[in-house]
């Protein structure tokens, strides 16, 4: 069994303000993309499926997903805020997706194995694909038993501003207890630093796990994942800003006692383009990987 890779690229669009200026950071014109799905299929991914928006789907077909269809099977699902459980429906005026839990959900027909969920715009690093394929494998034949690679925190950070961390907090065996959201988070003067409820800074460790939305579930999950969407739904089916996120129904997962998460150690550097001071710092990191044989200097050999 080859787990499958699900990329949420719903977002694209709106946040680059079209296909067209899905930026180039590689030394040959990459996307911050070509290097998860070359670093999926190296760590043993199937197939790659990927959740966008109707209205770009003749673009990301021609600009994107033929990219990869020489590598591994390619397919596309699509989000739509009016794709709701029966009985629901969307509010007139809404236009923001209903998150990534959402999003999520839309692979439900087309992914029958365990399966990876990663942003399409975040460098993961090869390591955290390799760990993750490996638990992916150890999961077929499961339920209820899910992981998520837990980033240190020193690894994740802008040197152009603070940033929101999804702080993780796990048992002693390893097992994410819950997801807390944490702002603000910077270095200072050596020490890694977040805001907290109160408006205090707290000092936290430089190996502290935080979630940068890499997850592995088997398929069970969507089940779980449509009642959960109902009872959200019946809260925050008005409210314009309310989105339905994957640590939402994790934390309710265990909090239930139905399901455990399994944090996985990386030593990646995760990094992206937070702030728009971050592009040349991207772009030198991957510079920099290509001119130590880490990735080849033309990515997809096209």
């Amino acid at each position: 069994m080859k787990p499958t890779l699900f990329v949420l690229a719903a977002g694209m669009g709106s946040r680059y303000g079209g296909l067209k200026q899905l930026d180039g950071v590689g030394p040959s014109g990459e996307t911050i993309m070509d290097y998860s799905i070359y670093d999926a299929v190296k760590a043993g991914f199937g197939k790659v499926v990927f959740v966008i928006r109707k209205d770009f789907e003749e673009d990301f077909l021609a600009k994107v997903a033929s990219k990869y269809e020489h590598l591994l099977p390619v397919e596309i699902v699509f989000q739509a805020v009016d794709n709701l459980p029966k009985g629901f429906t969307c509010p007139e005026g809404r236009t923001k997706p209903w998150g990534t839990n959402h999003a999520v959900l839309m692979g439900r027909d087309v992914i029958n194995e365990p399966f990876a969920v990663i942003n399409a715009d975040d460098f993961y690093g090869r390591e955290s694909f390799e760990v993750l394929a490996e638990e992916l494998r150890r999961m077929e034949g499961t339920t209820n038993q899910y992981c998520m690679v837990g980033y240190h925190v020193g690894n994740t950070l802008s040197e152009s501003g603070t940033v929101a961390r999804g702080v993780c907090e796990t048992n002693e065996e390893g097992f994410l207890t819950g997801v807390v959201e944490r702002t603000d988070v910077q270095r200072v003067d050596g020490e890694i630093v977040f805001t907290d409820e109160h408006g205090a800074k707290v000092v936290i460790d430089e190996e502290t796990p935080v979630s940068m939305n890499m997850w592995g579930f088997t398929p069970d999950y969507f089940q779980h994942s449509e009642t959960s969407f109902v009872s959200f739904l019946e809260k925050n089916i008005n409210s314009e800003k309310g989105e339905f996120y994957i640590p939402f129904v994790v934390n309710n997962l265990i909090n239930n006692g139905i399901s455990t998460c399994k944090v996985l150690d990386t030593p990646s550097k995760w990094f992206g383009v937070t702030y728009a001071n971050d592009r040349p710092d991207v772009v030198a990191k991957l510079q920099r990987l290509a001119d130590e044989g880490v990735y080849p200097q033309n990515l997809l050999g096209k």
